[in-house]
């Protein structure tokens, strides 16, 4: 065996172990385990309510297990207060799904927006705004409302103010959701350069597998709140699992055909009474 350290797995940044849980009775996370390692891009993929945006609100402990272990490096972070928390979201970039910028601020000020939260002052944080901004190629809308933007261009800003404080980690929840394929296309080069030019981890949240099949060094596959698969673009392709494959082309699963045709009756019986 090698041990050339050329060859061997990064460290993981991020660890989830067997984490369970449930809303309202329902189980989302049903023993959840997987490994976010450094410096790459992995993109988690499922159906809509795998609980895919669940286990991206674990990582930065948003939302806790009802059992299990999150972890950040070498520190369990599931069990922390509040306080304790806050300088390892710090270390953490989120593009949320629908960019959250504030309406009533400037472009300008979304992004100055974490750094002042910080306690930062000073000439710096127009410089910082100023460097994030070129990182997305939107230096010219600075002085812009997020109404004049369109919704690719508005991720882009999303993508800068998550820029912002320096992370080491960037989540990226659904980036491409809602945009035409030129647009998505944008957003994956810009996944693709943040990795390249910052050497950071990204975490890339999608059921988009255009998006999913340009952007990542490891995949993986949630299906009824736990890992189905996981591996390289490579291992999907070659994947006999029958819910993989299912998944790749866009089939349903008997199951939900059998859940739809069930909606389906009881809603014809609702309109007939």
């Amino acid at each position: 065996m090698s041990h050339d350290p050329e060859l061997q797995e990064p460290p993981a940044v991020v660890r989830l172990k067997d984490v369970h849980r449930s809303f309202d009775g329902r189980e989302v996370l049903r023993g959840l385990s997987l490994e976010i390692p450094q410096g790459q891009t992995t993109v988690v993929m499922g159906p809509s309510g795998c609980g895919k945006s669940v286990m991206l609100k674990h990582i930065i402990a948003l939302l806790r297990p009802d059992s299990g272990e999150v972890w950040f490096r070498d520190q369990r972070i599931d069990a922390l207060r509040e306080k304790e928390l806050a300088p390892i979201r710090r270390r953490f970039g989120v593009l949320f799904q629908q960019a959250a910028l504030f309406d009533s601020m400037t472009v300008r000020e979304n992004i100055a927006f974490p750094m002042r939260e910080t306690g930062q002052k000073g000439p710096g944080i127009e410089a910082k705004v100023r460097h994030v901004l070129s990182l997305v190629g939107l230096e010219d809308t600075v002085d812009q409302m997020p109404a004049e933007l369109s919704g690719g261009m508005r991720k882009r800003v999303g993508l800068a103010r998550a820029l912002a404080l320096d992370p080491e980690v960037v989540l990226y929840d659904e980036p491409t959701t809602g945009l035409d394929p030129i647009r998505s296309d944008v957003i994956n080069e810009m996944i693709l350069r943040m990795q390249k030019e910052l050497t950071i981890t990204s975490v890339v949240v999608t059921h988009d597998l255009v998006s999913a099949f340009k952007v990542a060094d490891r995949m993986i596959l949630l299906h009824e709140g736990q890992v189905r698969a996981q591996g390289t673009q490579e291992d999907f392709r070659a994947s006999t699992d029958p819910v993989v494959q299912g998944f790749l082309q866009g089939r349903a699963e008997d199951v939900d055909l059998v859940q739809n045709q069930h909606t389906h009756s009881e809603n014809h019986t609702r309109a007939d009474s």
